[in-house]
């Protein structure tokens, strides 16, 4: 997909109805399932936010950023994700807390950012946060500066999200769960699940019905 026809389509992705849970569940892990509205307001979740962050690159095709997490004594090291955190009590509201993180994690200034719209809330039951994940474009290619908090930079295709064989279903083991098959995207040949995938679900539906 190339930039221009994204940056069409940004009214209509900021028009139609969010798929909700119904399509982030369509990548979550079996274990995720179990937890409703009410179970999770029990558990008193911290907050966070992440930045889904769209630019073209040098041929104009539309990308948008992962990263690779360093690895770290913790629930996530390593893990793939959109650059974002914890809000803090300085932050005026989630969308500052992104568009902060975005920043301090891969350099990009939020004068160069458009937020699109928030999408639906991610629960994370290892690490017990709520995540609030925003959409935004920035219309010209981006340079980058990663932190120590970032091991690689993902820069993915629009096209290879929308492509259904790039779902797949691998084994995974981590700190808090045994091997255990789960549903995920194969993108720039990383594995992309969790609530990482859960958001990219979304947000792939969300695109395919800005397109019609």
């Amino acid at each position: 997909m190339k930039f221009d026809h994204f940056i069409k389509s940004s009214r209509q992705l900021r028009k139609f109805p969010l798929g909700g849970l119904h399509d982030q569940f369509k990548l979550a892990p079996d274990f995720r399932l179990g937890y409703d509205s009410e179970k999770i307001k029990a558990n008193k979740p911290k907050k966070a936010a992440v930045l889904i962050l769209f630019y073209p690159n040098e041929t104009n095709d539309a990308k948008f950023l992962l990263t690779k997490r360093a690895s770290y004594r913790g629930t996530h090291s390593a893990q793939i994700s959109f650059p974002g955190g914890k809000i803090e009590e300085y932050d005026d509201s989630l969308c500052q807390t992104a568009l902060r993180e975005t920043y301090e994690e891969v350099g990009v200034k939020k004068n160069k950012i458009n937020i699109l719209r928030q999408i639906t809330d991610v629960y994370i039951p290892p690490s017990n946060y709520l995540v609030t994940p925003f959409m935004a474009y920035s219309k010209k290619k981006l340079k980058f500066n990663i932190n120590k908090e970032v091991d690689t930079l993902i820069e993915v295709s629009v096209k290879d999200l929308l492509d259904d064989k790039n779902i797949k279903n691998i084994e995974i083991k981590t700190t808090y769960m045994d091997n255990t098959y789960v549903p995920c995207f194969q993108l720039n040949d990383y594995v992309v699940w969790g609530a990482t995938a859960m958001m990219l679900s979304e947000i792939k539906e969300l695109i395919k019905k800005a397109q019609l």
